[in-house]
C-alpha cells in the first residue's frame, strides 16, 4: 500500500457503493498518481449488499441498450413533479452506458415477465442482486479495492471546509480512517427505529423488513451528512413498502394477486378498491394502510379457485407457505381467524355487485370488469364473483423496502449544502431523497448504479481539484 496515495473512501457496498468503488478504481489511472479506493461495511462479509443482496434488481429499460421516450416524464410524474428533472434526464441518459459497463464485467440481462399485469418494460441482471454483489465485488478487488466488513461509520471528518477522513468502529475500536473523499452509499433509514418513528409515525419501527439486508440501513450517511449541514431531499414521510405473507420467512415473499379477489380485515370487511390499478399503482398504499390503519397490522386476501385458471398464477406469489383454504366461507374464515359473519356478509354483496360478463376477466390488464357502483369500496377492475371452492387467503402484512427521504445531491451526485456541492462529499442509491408520495416502478437499482458511477468518477476528478 502507497502512504503517499491519495485515499476515497465508499461507505457502502450495494449496488451504488460497488458502482462507485469501481468506477474510481477505473478512473483512477487517468489521474496520474495513486489513488486508494476503500470500501467500508458495517455488515459481516457474508452479508454485506444491503437491499441489493435479496433484490431481483430489475430495472425500468426496454433493452441494456434503451430506455423508454417517456422515462423523463414517467418518473416526474411518479413524484407529483416534486423530483428533480435533471437527475432523472440524467438517469436516462446514462442509464444505457450503465447497463453496457455493467455487461462489461460478466453481468447478462433477461427480460423478465412481469407477474400478471402488465407493467413497465424492466431487464434484469442474471442471477439478481446476489450475483451482481458478487461479480462486482471481485471486479473491484482485482482493480486495486480493499474492503472492510463490520466497520461502521460513525462521522465525517472536515478540517478547512475539505473532507479529511471517516470516523469508524471496527470491533471495539474507534479510528480514523483518511479520506480525500467520501461516497455515502449506505442506504436509507428504514433499519433505524428511532428515525422510522419520527418521520413515518408510531409504530412505523415496528413494520416488518422486506430482505434481511434491510436491517443494516440505518440511516447512518443520512444523519452524518446532515451534521455537517447537508440539504434534505425527498419525501420523508415517504416509503416504498409492499404486501407480503405474514407467515413467511423468505426474503420479500409478497402476495400480488389480491387484484383478483377481495382483501379484508379481521371484521371480513373489504377496505379499499382492488382493482384500483395495476399492482404496483396499489401495492404500497396497501401495504401502508394494513400496518397503519388495519386493526392487527393484518389483512387477508380472498379469493377463489378460479385463481388456478389464470396463466403462470404463482408468478404473483413469491411465499413458500401454501394458502388456507376451505370449501366453505365459514370454514376459510375460521381457518384464518377473521369474523365469519363478517367475511359471508362481505362476500355476499361483493358477488351480488358483480354483474358484468365473467368472460371479460383478464389479469394482464385493467379489464374494465367493474362492479356495480353502489359496491363500496368500489372494485374498479377484475370483478369477478367468488363462488368457486375451494376458496383460499394468505394473510397480509406491510414490509418496508427503502424510505424516501434522503440527501440532496445533483446530477453530478454532489451532496449539497444550501443548494451547493460540500467539497469532496457526494452520494447515490437509496440514501439521496429523489422519490415523492410512490417509487417509480423498477428505478432503484438502475439510479444506484448509474448515480453510483457518477459518483466514483467525479470522486477522483475531486482529487484532482483538491490538488489543483
Amino acid at each position: 500500500m502507497n502512504p503517499d496515495a491519495r485515499s476515497i473512501v465508499i461507505i457502502g457496498q450495494g449496488a451504488a457503493g460497488l458502482a462507485a468503488a469501481l468506477a474510481a478504481a477505473q478512473n483512477a489511472p487517468a489521474r496520474g498518481e495513486p489513488i486508494r479506493v476503500t470500501v467500508i461495511d458495517k455488515a459481516p462479509e457474508s452479508e454485506a449488499g444491503g437491499n441489493t443482496r435479496w433484490s431481483p434488481s430489475n430495472m425500468r429499460m426496454t433493452s441494456p441498450e434503451h430506455v423508454e421516450s417517456s422515462f423523463v416524464r414517467d418518473m416526474l410524474r411518479a413524484t407529483q413533479f416534486r423530483g428533480d428533472e435533471s437527475y432523472f434526464a440524467r438517469l436516462a441518459e446514462e442509464a444505457p452506458s450503465a447497463a453496457q459497463w455493467l455487461k462489461s464485467h460478466g453481468i447478462e440481462f433477461i427480460q423478465p415477465p412481469y407477474y400478471l399485469s402488465k407493467g413497465p418494460p424492466r431487464i434484469q441482471p442474471l442471477g439478481g442482486g446476489g450475483n451482481l454483489i458478487k461479480v462486482l465485488t471481485n471486479a473491484a478487488k482485482n482493480a486495486g479495492v480493499t474492503f472492510r466488513y463490520n466497520c461502521r461509520a460513525r462521522a465525517i471528518e472536515i478540517r478547512d471546509e475539505r473532507v479529511v477522513g471517516v470516523a469508524i468502529e471496527y470491533g471495539e475500536t474507534n479510528d480514523i480512517l483518511p479520506a480525500d473523499a467520501i461516497v455515502l452509499a449506505c442506504g436509507g433509514f428504514e433499519g433505524n427505529a428511532a428515525m422510522m418513528r419520527a418521520y413515518l409515525g408510531e409504530r412505523a419501527e415496528t413494520m416488518r423488513l422486506i430482505s434481511p439486508g434491510t436491517r443494516f440501513n440505518t440511516g447512518d450517511g443520512i444523519e452524518m451528512a446532515l451534521r455537517i449541514g447537508a440539504d434534505r431531499s425527498g419525501d420523508w414521510s415517504g416509503m416504498h413498502c409492499e404486501p407480503v405473507d405474514a407467515r413467511s420467512k423468505n426474503s420479500a415473499p409478497v402476495v400480488l394477486i389480491y387484484p383478483y379477489g377481495i382483501v379484508i380485515d379481521k371484521a371480513g370487511r373489504r377496505f379499499f378498491d382492488e382493482g384500483g390499478g395495476l399492482m404496483h399503482e396499489t401495492w404500497e398504499w396497501l401495504a401502508r394502510h394494513i400496518h397503519f390503519e388495519t386493526p392487527g397490522s393484518i389483512a387477508y386476501t380472498v379469493i377463489d379457485s378460479q385463481l388456478f385458471e389464470i396463466p403462470d398464477y404463482e408468478r404473483a406469489i413469491r411465499s413458500e407457505v401454501a394458502p388456507a383454504r376451505a370449501d366453505t366461507l365459514p370454514g376459510l374464515a375460521k381457518t384464518i381467524g377473521v369474523d365469519a359473519r363478517g367475511l359471508v356478509e362481505t362476500v355476499t354483496a361483493y358477488n351480488a355487485a358483480c354483474t358484468g360478463d365473467p368472460d371479460a376477466f383478464d389479469a394482464t390488464f385493467c379489464d374494465g370488469l367493474a362492479a356495480v357502483k353502489s359496491l363500496q369500496p368500489a372494485k374498479s377492475h377484475w370483478a369477478r364473483a367468488i363462488r368457486v371452492p375451494p376458496f383460499l387467503a394468505y394473510p397480509l402484512v406491510g414490509a418496508v423496502a427503502y424510505t424516501f427521504g434522503g440527501l440532496a445531491t445533483d446530477n453530478r451526485s454532489r451532496v449539497l449544502r444550501d443548494g451547493k456541492p460540500i467539497p469532496d462529499l457526494f452520494a447515490a442509491g437509496e440514501i439521496t431523497g429523489h422519490f415523492y408520495a410512490t417509487a417509480p416502478n423498477s428505478v432503484s437499482v438502475l439510479r444506484a448504479f448509474v448515480f453510483g458511477r457518477i459518483a466514483g468518477a467525479e470522486a477522483v476528478h475531486a482529487l484532482k481539484s483538491k490538488s489543483a
